[in-house]
């Protein structure tokens, strides 16, 4: 079997038609969707990226790899200690490393191990290539490599290609003379302008009056706004988004027409999925991937291919450590001892319902918090919130309630409750079930807090102050005593 993962960075479900998006932002994903399984309910462990891709390669939770970070302690993989051997062929080994041992393969054709310094990733793959903007290339500036790949070994057998495409992550570069299909098209509803007001007088990086980091925008990207100051500002940057993702599936249709050129379409399993979501105004995060939240952490994940089943549409939770051990299963592989994820393999070849009971997701390089989605609920629990307006305990009814906009916190007493004995579970059997684990999540804090947003309190106060915000800045200054004291 020959295997390609198109990993679309940034990319969240629910602005794909097949996710029932009403633009058409994904016609070929879509009518590659009709052929396969699609799943609703996949999640990342940890976000962003670079702890989304260290557990999805390592099929282990952040809490264990001690990657939840972007920079300083909590951003390099921990020692194995005593167990680590001569080669990581043992209980701690890759997901590229069991699929070598099962015959595969494996190439991965990236700029993210250098974008990020992340060289664990790399254990297992046999080939890399660099297509070296470090995540600012454009799809028909990363997808030619794959398509010379594909036409010179393609026909081969047993492989496993690894393919990212950058263009729905910020900021938002599709060239201008791609036009703009959505011109014509509403921008979602949900964020009226009342919402989009209170956004203005609140605080976030990336939110609606820093939309571009610590600042508004200074026209750089003609594809976006300056600042959300209304929903015609709102149009203008949700139509970069899905112009982007449209762009990204014109060369996902360029790489099905490559295989199917090599006569081989019929007989490679096709993954797409995202290392995690883009908040697109929820909790006032603009373009970005700052939090623990349905948003974030909710990715597509779509698998077609020999076996699958075809127009499946799977409701259980998963994570993403939990497609390595499905792979790995489906190609004859070993899973290793030391993963944390569980093989949901029946979902993809018999449409059985298989579903762990509840999902724990994390968030440590732009605010520090832990959450737990459970029956139609999301628990996010803020343990540093990265210079945002985020209360301590927030939930949301996100089936009722996908962007987030009513918490639930003061009425649902019983269920916050069980959410956070569910959260407390967790921590407690990930830190005893593996020798001599401390919880990343607290030396991030200790160290300063985010990477993200480390040392950058007084020059954002001073930036709430000078625009007008000064008590927005008092509540900021007054919640942020505590890391000080």
């Amino acid at each position: 079997m020959r295997i390609l993962y198109i990993d679309i960075d940034s990319l969240r479900p629910d602005h794909l038609g097949c996710y029932g998006y009403h633009r058409n932002t994904s016609p070929n994903i879509d009518r590659l969707a009709t052929r396969g399984a699609r799943c609703t309910n996949y999640y990342c462990t940890d976000a962003p990226c670079l702890p989304s891709r260290t557990s999805l390669f390592t099929s282990r939770f952040g809490i264990h790899t001690g990657v939840v970070n972007h920079g300083g302690l909590e951003a390099d993989i921990r020692s194995q200690g005593t167990e680590r051997q001569f080669a990581n062929r043992g209980p701690y080994r890759s997901w590229m490393s069991a699929m070598k041992q099962a015959g595969y393969y494996t190439v991965m054709v990236s700029p993210f191990p250098n974008r990020h310094a992340a060289w664990h990733v790399i254990d297992g793959f046999r080939e890399a290539y660099d297509t070296g903007k470090g995540g600012m290339e454009i799809a028909e500036e990363a997808t030619p490599t794959l398509l010379r790949w594909i036409r010179d070994r393609g026909k081969e057998d047993n492989w496993f290609v690894h393919f990212n495409l950058w263009d729905p992550h910020t900021p938002y570069r599709t060239p201008m003379k791609y036009g703009n299909p959505f011109e014509d098209n509403a921008a979602p509803d949900w964020l009226t302008e009342e919402i989009i007001q209170q956004h203005r007088a609140s605080f976030a990086p990336h939110g609606a009056r820093e939309l571009h980091g610590w600042s508004a925008g200074d026209g750089r990207w003609p594809r976006t706004p300056n600042e959300i100051t209304s929903r015609q500002d709102f149009k203008k940057w949700i139509d970069g988004y899905d112009v982007a993702i449209r762009y990204a599936d014109d060369h996902v249709g360029h790489i099905l027409n490559a295989l199917a050129d090599a006569d081989i379409l019929d007989e490679t399993l096709v993954i797409i999925s995202a290392d995690h979501g883009e908040n697109q105004g929820e909790l006032n995060v603009y373009g970005d991937h700052q939090t623990a939240d349905y948003i974030t952490s909710r990715v597509p994940l779509i698998v077609v291919g020999p076996g699958i089943q075809q127009g499946h549409v799977d409701e259980g939770l998963h994570y993403n450590i939990d497609l390595a051990p499905t792979i790995t299963e489906l190609v004859g592989g070993q899973p290793a001892p030391r993963w944390d994820g569980q093989s949901f393999l029946p979902v993809l070849t018999q449409g059985k319902n298989v579903s762990r009971t509840y999902l724990v997701v994390s968030q440590n390089a732009w605010a520090c918090q832990r959450s737990v989605r459970f029956d139609q609920w999301m628990l996010i629990r803020t343990y540093h919130d990265g210079l945002k307006d985020f209360p301590d305990l927030m939930l949301f009814d996100v089936e009722n309630d996908p962007h987030e906009t009513n918490n639930l916190v003061s009425e649902k007493s019983d269920v916050v409750a069980d959410g956070l004995r569910l959260l407390d579970t967790w921590t407690s059997e990930m830190l005893s079930n593996v020798p001599n684990t401390s919880d990343p999540m607290w030396h991030v804090i200790e160290e300063g807090g985010p990477f993200h947003t480390r040392n950058q309190l007084e020059k954002y106060l001073q930036i709430l102050r000078e625009s007008g915000r000064s008590e927005a800045a008092k509540r900021l200054e007054s919640r942020h005593s505590k890391f000080n004291s």
